[in-house]
Formats: structure tokens, sequence, C-alpha cells
């Protein structure tokens, strides 16, 4: 009997994957329902901004998409690795690859034109400020007569 890991939504990610491999060609962009997997991802609100960070482990940065529109944001990128091992009379080549794909609503406190993104060591950093809350205005209402 083999032991294997449980994944509660694995059956449904292997059927959108299948069907979107069927619809691949309709959409234009395939990269959407191809993903082969998807960074673990962290999310902290804090009082003036929203971090999140990602594991994207042998992703360079220019290999990865950030970007945001209607209040969504996008995570996409590949991953392309080679490990080579040569050892008393043995080699041994091992290759990873695959794109990934991760989408956020934002709230509407987000603001957009502020975003900034950074990799270290495999994981990225989104930070997302948050807009200043508007204030409600105070409107004095005076007494006195009016004049007709």
């Amino acid at each position: 009997m083999a032991i294997t890991r449980y994944e509660p939504w694995g059956l449904l990610n292997q059927l959108h994957r299948e069907l979107g491999r069927v619809h691949e060609g309709e959409d234009g962009d395939g990269s959407i329902a191809t993903a082969e997997w998807a960074p673990a991802v962290d999310i902290k609100e804090f009082d003036d901004r929203f971090v999140l960070h990602a594991d994207i482990p042998g992703v360079e940065p220019d290999a990865i998409d950030v970007s945001m529109e209607k209040g969504v944001l996008t995570i996409k990128g590949e991953k392309e690795t080679e490990a080579k091992t040569e050892h008393e009379g043995y080699k041994r080549v091992e290759r990873s690859y695959g794109s990934f794909y991760r989408r956020f609503s934002l709230p509407d406190s987000a603001n957009a034109d502020a975003i900034s993104a950074k990799s270290n060591h495999g994981v990225l950093e989104i930070v997302i400020p948050k807009r200043e809350a508007v204030k409600p205005k105070k409107i004095t209402v005076s007494s006195g007569a009016t004049k007709h």
C-alpha cells in the first residue's frame, strides 16, 4: 500500500487543467488554464498596507510578471531549473519546469499606483499600500434668521 498525500482540491485542479487544455485555443492565452503549479502565498494586512509573500524558489526575477488591473493583482511566470550531479562514475541531470499563475482580488482601499515587488532568495514580496482614508467633511450649520 502506497502512502499518498491528501489533496482535497486535487481532482478539481486536475479537471480545471483538462478543461483549460480543451479551451486553450479559444481564449488566446493558455497560461491561465495550463498553470502547472501555484506558489504558496501569505497575505498580511497592516494599517497602511497589504504585504504578500509568495514562495517561488528557482524562479528568476525577470521571469515573474506582476500586474494589477481592475482591482485584481496577478502573479504569473515560469520556472526552469536544471540540476547536474556527477559522483563516482555516475551522472544525473534533473530538470523541472512549469508555469504558475495566481490572482487576488484587492479591496478598493488598495493603491494600485504605488505597488512594489521584489524577489529575494525564492520569496516574492509584493507591498500594496492603502489609499488614505477619505475623511468625512464636517459642515457647520449656522443659526439665524433668513431674510426674504
